[in-house]
């Protein structure tokens, strides 16, 4: 491919930062788009489960994209729990969390640019939060009328920590690692089963900044304030319980599984490995002889 090496960005942190910016972009592009398509169509042109779909989808292209540069966190909880796992430097929390939050937030603006006349004719050109007519949605994740507080926040908190528990032993080479080329998809159809399982109550966030990211766009396109007031001031749920579940689910599987499997085989040295080949050529010789 054709590189141009005065657009090469030198600076490690400021690449790793641009490619959590685009991989979240591309995953949130996937999935507000249809939910976007499911909503305005009134479900004649995809279901609840086309939603679904598309955000694994963004997920397993996102992965590809960015895999080779930042390891594709995507998400503040899983560079949370990389961080706690030193598999991250903390010093690329804050970083990567604002790159994925940006992200999220220009992806948002993208699809509602995308589907404004189908946004707009839906509505009525009122935006609000409530009612058969809402649009809020599309972007952010709500919970149903019947949820309590506590029971939204146990549900992100159970969502999440599925989610980080299923995907740390996919490259373990202690246990039975999947193949590098092929843990994007499985991640894929991992999201896809906590999405299809768990969204119910709350639309599946499992992730602060691709709740936040649309929600902080729809507070500054004419939404309004209610974006954050709503439901009880539910904002803050998808943005503090996930973080909190991804830990949990990291805990989880450092006891119950990471503790306890095998220490890998120590290197062989290489004076011992020539010292027994020399036994066995001498043996040889020996036998031949006799």
């Amino acid at each position: 491919m054709v590189k141009l090496r005065f657009l090469t960005v030198r600076n490690a942190l400021v690449r790793e930062c641009m490619a959590e910016f685009l991989g979240t972009f591309v995953l949130l592009l996937f999935g507000c788009s249809a939910a976007a398509q499911v909503k305005t169509s009134r479900e004649t042109k995809g279901q609840f489960l086309s939603v679904n779909m598309s955000f694994s989808v963004g997920v397993m292209s996102a992965m590809y994209l960015t895999k080779g540069i930042t390891g594709a966190h995507l998400n503040p909880a899983v560079t949370l729990s990389f961080c706690v796992l030193r598999k991250a430097s903390w010093g690329r929390l804050l970083p990567y969390c604002l790159s994925q939050l940006l992200g999220a937030y220009v992806a948002s603006g993208l699809v509602y640019l995308v589907y404004y006349d189908a946004i707009m004719e839906f509505s009525g050109g009122v935006l609000t939060v409530y009612g058969p007519n809402e649009t809020a949605s599309i972007f952010a994740t709500y919970p149903s009328e019947y949820m309590t507080l506590g029971r939204s926040f146990l549900d992100q908190v159970v969502g999440t920590g599925m989610l980080l528990l299923c995907i740390l032993c996919l490259d373990e080479k202690r246990n039975t690692p999947a193949p590098s080329e092929l843990i994007p998809p499985i991640v894929a159809v991992i999201v896809l089963g906590i999405s299809m399982s768990m969204s119910g109550n709350c639309g599946a966030a499992i992730n602060p900044a691709r709740d936040l990211g649309p929600r902080l766009f729809t507070l500054t396109a004419g939404w309004g304030t209610e974006v954050f007031t709503c439901y009880n001031y539910w904002f803050w749920v998808p943005l503090v319980a996930p973080p909190i579940g991804g830990i949990l689910g990291t805990l989880i599987y450092l006891v119950f599984i990471d503790w306890h499997l095998p220490d890998p085989d120590p290197p062989t040295d290489p004076n011992t490995r020539s010292t027994i080949n020399d036994n066995i050529k001498q043996q040889e010789i020996e036998l031949k002889t006799a």
